[in-house]
């Protein structure tokens, strides 16, 4: 895209521009807790503030949502569904500016931004079909004179607690599916970039959804204890790390809720070979340091099959050294900055414990190749920034191979066959996502059929499901019984009734004493 067409930054530079409100029973609301400061990660510089809520607004959000629920559940699916189609509009509209939020507040590439949107976009086009989705099942005389029939009604007041590397995407994942099956609904976004948030219940309110049906609650770890506390809310949505996704799913089934945690990764990418070399390469240089890494599908592991690690090792420092890091509304930027300066210290560390247990540091990060300095850009020297870091020779005892590091580093680990990759990938507690690179077709179907990952791709670097499927990983990736979207998040928000139906002039006389059958 041509720097011309490119949305301006949505926020004063300069100096911290405004605050983030709460948006409670259809209007912003300013709120009476701590305020917390929002920074534009290209510049170091606080952008805005947000609204930490109080537990007292977040049971007023809670007490909005459960007044709108009865009239919102009893609208008919069609209606909500075109409430959904206008909302769906106004995102096609607004798109860009949108997406220029995103950036400014988390630091992905604009085109990045835009295809986060985008994403979500797909999963409201998906909600916007809900009449078909909440069809029932009907069996006409199941037994003499009685009809059976089921149906899925709403929860109620359901809630989202969604991360920061996505604060458009995976809110989408979870709310407009809740609100078009007739629930009323409450969102908690990460604090790091809570604006997205707000615009877009500014736009479902623009698209003529009752005020309380949506609510925004801002603020950390207190409005996260509120809710899984609160008895109105029937069930929760959460992504984010694995500890907290334990945690949230423990506490929310103790308290009787629904709960869908989807916690962290470790994604490997299994080379073979015959692979395609500067196919694998790209999708490793891409899916590795594509937003900085921050993403929960991103590819951290390459699992370098035999020999194609001396083969494929260069390339990929080559590629990692030029890959261009910049504002990502510049419009040559490949990869943006870090979210906040404590991320950036964080990925340091692993790093540096890589480093110091062995693994050899083809390509560091940290420093300016030119200069030998710390790395940084030129007139963005307070941004939180990192080049593309790369190791090779890792082993599974290494923290920087166990653990997730969210952040713009790849480790290699290299292995003598098909069977030692498959067992090196099972055998690993986060199963989120994997990829395999191959020609071989036998090896494709076999890798599909054996390895313990939730989502896998074949020559699909990063194989996250369109909307109308469903996205979740396996073991400690996933705690609850249903992944987030598709069918499955209709479940999700949604119960069963069955009705057995009989009129009198079919009943028996006298009383009954064994178990109904069919007869």
């Amino acid at each position: 895209m041509a720097a011309s067409t490119l949305p301006s930054r949505p926020v004063d530079e300069s100096a911290a521009a405004d605050t983030v409100p709460h948006w409670i029973g259809g209007r912003a609301v300013c709120g009476s807790g701590a305020l917390l400061d929002v920074f534009d990660p290209a510049t170091g510089k606080v952008a805005r503030r947000v609204a930490l809520a109080t537990a007292e607004e977040v049971r007023a959000a809670v007490v909005s949502a459960r007044g709108a629920f009865p009239a919102w559940a009893d609208t008919p699916p069609v209606r909500r569904a075109r409430v959904l189609a206008r909302f769906l509009q106004l995102l096609n509209e607004r798109r860009d500016a949108l997406a220029a939020l995103i950036t400014a507040e988390h630091g992905k590439v604009f085109a990045d931004a835009q295809g986060e949107v985008t994403r979500g976009i797909e999963i409201v086009e998906f909600a916007c079909g809900i009449p078909q989705l909440l069809k029932g099942d009907f069996t006409d005389q199941v037994s003499t004179g009685i009809d059976n029939w089921t149906l899925r009604q709403p929860l109620g007041v359901v809630a989202g607690i969604t991360p920061f590397n996505f604060p458009c995407m995976v809110p989408c994942w979870m709310f407009p599916l809740a609100i078009a099956c007739g629930n009323a609904f409450v969102l908690k976004p990460s604090e790091r970039d809570p604006s997205a948030a707000v615009l877009m219940a500014q736009l479902l309110a623009e698209a003529g959804l009752p005020a309380g049906v949506f609510n925004v609650a801002q603020g950390d770890k207190l409005a996260v204890d509120a809710l899984l506390a609160d008895p109105d809310v029937k069930a929760v949505s959460f992504v984010g790390s694995t500890p907290i996704a334990h945690s949230i799913y423990t506490r929310g089934a103790q308290a009787g809720k629904r709960v869908q945690a989807l916690g962290g990764a470790k994604n490997h990418m299994v080379v073979m070979p015959d692979a395609d070399l500067e196919q694998a390469a790209d999708a490793l240089i891409g899916a590795a340091y594509g937003s900085a890494g921050e993403r929960c599908m991103a590819i951290s592991v390459a699992v370098l099959v035999g020999s194609v690690g001396e083969r494929l090792v260069p390339v990929l420092a080559e590629r990692a050294r030029r890959l261009k890091i910049a504002d990502g509304m510049s419009p040559e930027a490949e990869m943006g900055p870090i979210i906040n300066a404590a991320a950036l210290e964080r990925i340091r560390g692993y790093i540096a414990d890589g480093a110091a247990a062995g693994a050899e540091l083809v390509v560091d990060g940290r420093v300016d190749t030119a200069s030998g300095r710390a790395f940084t850009v030129a007139g963005r020297e307070q941004g939180f920034w990192l080049a593309p870091t790369l190791f090779d020779r890792v082993t599974r005892d290494m923290r920087i191979y166990q653990e997730e590091i969210f952040g713009p580093v790849l480790a290699c680990v290299r292995v003598p066959d098909f069977a030692a990759a498959v067992e090196l990938v099972n055998s690993h507690p986060l199963a989120n996502g994997v990829a395999c690179y191959t020609r071989d077709g036998h090896v494709a179907r076999e890798f599909g059929r054996r390895i313990q990952v939730g989502m896998v791709g074949i020559n699909v670097p990063i194989p996250v499901p369109m909307a109308w499927h469903g996205f979740g990983g396996w073991k400690g990736s996933l705690f609850g019984d249903t992944h987030a979207y598709g069918e499955e998040g209709v479940r999700f928000y949604t119960r069963q009734k069955s009705i057995m139906e009989r009129w009198p002039e079919a009943t028996p006389k006298g009383p009954e004493f064994i178990m109904p059958t069919a007869k």
